[in-house]
């Protein structure tokens, strides 16, 4: 069977991948490697390693030409206008979702909506749940340009989203523009703002024009005649927030922020689900090893959520996808746990401690249930059927 070789082609600030077929690879390579073989003008051909594992190798646009099927160019894509063609495209787009991404059918559909009808896109969930992930797959699907800032590592909101004042002396006092004004001015832009729940209030103060469907513009200066920058058509914002009393580190979102959203809340996965996206991931691994890590999570997660539980918060799928991670590179159950699990959870009460019953429940697993019933099994069987 040859090995598949793929030609990179940019549309918009975004490098895709695609076959001699048609078939769109982008999500399968990382961002450095397909636009380090454009910029070299090569293809990449997909080999396997010695472990097994899939990677990307520049390789000459020969490779990619002795195919007999024309490329389509991309590099200027329309996004649907007419009413029946964006149904269609929205009730169709399922297949677009990377497999990857363990979301639901609805959800999804509402999501590629929310952005081909240029909404404001809030997506909430526990954290490690696939929020940014989701939104970044949004972003693959619909082929795009994008945007990425970071607004919970912001310590400057104001030259972060609007820019910077300096002093040249040649020049003299000069205004530097943002990213982020780039970005607004970019038709059909995705913009994806990371962590807004962790964001400094004059970043939500700023936002707030901007957002706003009647108004969509940014002001460049507090001053009621200072230059504006109107939102591009068809830029979409979609933003992440991690909303509850167990995230402290959060702030309460400005109610009048949030309604300028609409909200598409991520889905916490259940063991089966997780277990599915662990072997979709790691095809390597045991099998047996996964479901063992998806199980500790889920039973976590239904701990914290009694009145009475013993923890307040449960293992996310972030952290079920670094174990796998360590087992496929030779961690024990054991020692990915040690690493990952109990730096999440206080040791403060010692043997009734959140860290004790953490590392109870994985001895059950990593004994394979050679040890004394540490747990009563109705309340398992009841939580793995929720």
């Amino acid at each position: 069977m040859n090995n598949i070789v793929v030609q990179i082609v940019k549309a918009g600030n975004r490098y895709n991948a695609w076959d001699a077929d048609g078939n769109k690879w982008t999500s399968k390579i990382g961002t450095t490697t397909r636009k380090g073989a454009y910029e070299a003008n090569m293809a990449l051909e997909q080999r396997v390693g010695k472990t097994g594992k899939n990677y990307w190798w520049k390789v000459p646009m020969d490779n990619f030409e002795d195919t007999t099927v024309q490329l389509i160019d991309t590099s200027n894509v329309d996004v649907p206008t007419d009413h029946a063609e964006v149904v269609n495209f929205i009730h169709s787009s399922y297949k677009l979702k990377p497999k990857g991404l363990v979301m639901k059918e609805l959800k999804w559909k509402y999501l590629v909506r929310g952005a081909v009808r240029g909404k404001n896109i809030l997506m909430t969930g526990p954290a490690g749940c696939g929020k940014t992930m989701a939104a970044k797959s949004l972003v693959n699907a619909l082929d795009r340009p994008d945007f990425y800032f970071n607004l919970g590592a912001t310590q400057d909101p104001r030259s972060t989203l609007v820019g910077n004042t300096h002093f040249d002396k040649e020049k003299g006092t000069y205004f530097s523009e943002s990213v982020f004004v780039k970005a607004i001015s970019t038709p059909n832009a995705v913009i994806l703002l990371d962590e807004l729940s962790r964001a400094h209030p004059d970043a939500w103060n700023i936002l707030m024009t901007v957002l706003d469907e009647g108004q969509r513009y940014l002001r460049l200066d507090e001053s009621d005649k200072s230059e504006t920058i109107n939102v591009a058509e068809g830029v979409t914002f979609v933003a992440t927030a991690n909303i509850g009393n167990e995230y402290t580190s959060t702030r309460v979102m400005d109610k009048a922020l949030m309604d300028r959203f609409i909200i598409v809340e991520m889905d916490v996965l259940n063991d089966d689900e997780e277990h599915g996206l662990l072997n979709y991931m790691f095809p390597h691994v045991d099998s047996e090893l996964l479901k063992a890590v998806a199980e500790i999570a889920h039973l976590t997660r239904v701990e914290s959520r009694n009145d009475t539980g013993r923890i307040s918060s449960g293992v996310s799928t972030r952290t079920s996808v670094e174990m796998a991670g360590l087992l496929f590179d030779g961690f024990g159950l054991d020692e990915a746990s040690e690493v990952c699990i109990y730096p999440q959870y206080s040791d403060d009460g010692g043997m009734e401690s959140e860290r004790t019953y953490v590392k109870q429940l994985v001895q059950k697993y990593v004994s394979d249930g050679s040890s004394d019933d540490l747990f009563n099994e109705d309340e398992i069987e009841k939580g793995n059927d929720s």
